[in-house]
């Protein structure tokens, strides 16, 4: 697995919006976003902090790849 990028939350927010995700509400630091796929409803919140922790990105990232069917890789690539 290629090393982590260091994002901000915008920029994932702005990733998961280009695959079919939806604002739902921001509650302080936090944005909730949601997908309807053919697996069901998938909900995800991100942090809008300067840079996204390590672990936090590698999770969001981990149940977007399989909710929509891409590879972890993909993802990256498309973040940076």
């Amino acid at each position: 697995m290629p090393k982590l990028p260091q994002v901000s939350g915008p920029q994932v927010i702005k990733l998961l919006e280009s695959l079919g995700y939806t604002r739902l509400r921001q509650r302080g630091s936090h944005v909730a976003l949601r997908k309807v796929t053919p697996l069901g409803e998938h909900n995800i919140t991100v942090p809008m902090h300067k840079v996204v922790a390590k672990g936090t990105l590698n999770d969001i990232i981990t149940k977007v790849s399989l909710w929509n069917n891409t590879t972890k890789e993909e993802l990256f690539k498309q973040l940076q």
